[in-house]
């Protein structure tokens, strides 16, 4: 579970496995990604492997595709993908045709279960989370705002600092590539963090506690925190 003030994560069993502050526990915390209370059970059932098949099937599918985006236009990709599915569909309506007539059969149409089911959108889940997207903008604009117009000159260095290692980033990947290691990551790192979660929790309490005293240490030679430090001693 997650504290919204501190930010902490607490894990299956009771402990916690991040208590950095808000503004660094969603990209920093291991766990705070994926966390299975966070996510669907059926997307925490895919990430985590609970079925082998039906995930080894979505990272196949999901990585096939994004590779293909890579080397192939998105129109050649999305047109002959559809080729591809709806070829299958035919094939299999026609094989199923023909088996029919021969073992003189009523089955009926070997998609129905699928033609029959409801695709159309809720209005209440649309909007429930249309109202949860604009939350998270509101928020996320609200944060951009502190920290460009420095609110907090720490939380603002920290973001340079961040954006600054982004620059590199992106000088050597593209925006696809880190989608397809992200895909990568998304597969691999969870189920990796359950099955080490001992060992990791205990290497990332080393690099939390550094990252603090680094912090720390920032925060007090810098003038703005050492007012700030000093008027709230006042209070």
């Amino acid at each position: 579970m997650a504290d919204s003030k501190t930010g902490d994560v607490t894990s299956s069993n009771g402990a916690p496995a991040c208590t950095l502050p808000p503004a660094l526990s969603s990209i920093l915390c291991p766990y705070a990604w994926f966390h299975p209370e966070r996510l669907h059970p059926k997307v925490e059932a895919l990430i985590y492997w609970r079925d082998p098949i039906k995930s080894g099937v979505a990272f196949g599918v999901s990585l096939g595709i994004l590779v293909s985006l890579s080397i192939f236009s998105l129109i050649s990709v999305v047109s002959n993908l559809s080729l591809l599915v709806l070829s299958a569909s035919i094939v299999f309506r026609v094989y199923k045709s023909v088996l029919q007539a021969v073992q003189k059969t009523s089955d009926g149409h070997p998609f129905k279960e699928y033609l029959e089911y409801d695709l159309t959108l809720p209005q209440e889940k649309v909007r429930e989370l249309t109202d949860t997207a604009v939350v998270h903008i509101n928020a996320g604009v609200s944060k951009l705002r502190k920290l460009f117009l420095v609110e907090d000159l720490v939380d603002s260095i920290k973001f340079a600092v961040g954006l600054w290692t982004l620059t590199y980033i992106g000088a050597w990947f593209n925006g696809l590539t880190l989608f397809i290691l992200g895909l990568i990551a998304l597969f691999t790192l969870p189920k990796v963090y359950e099955n080490n979660k001992t060992q990791i929790d205990q290497n990332w309490g080393i690099a939390k506690a550094k990252i603090a005293e680094i912090t720390s240490k920032l925060t007090a030679a810098l003038p703005v925190g050492g007012k700030k430090d000093s008027k709230d001693k006042e209070q």
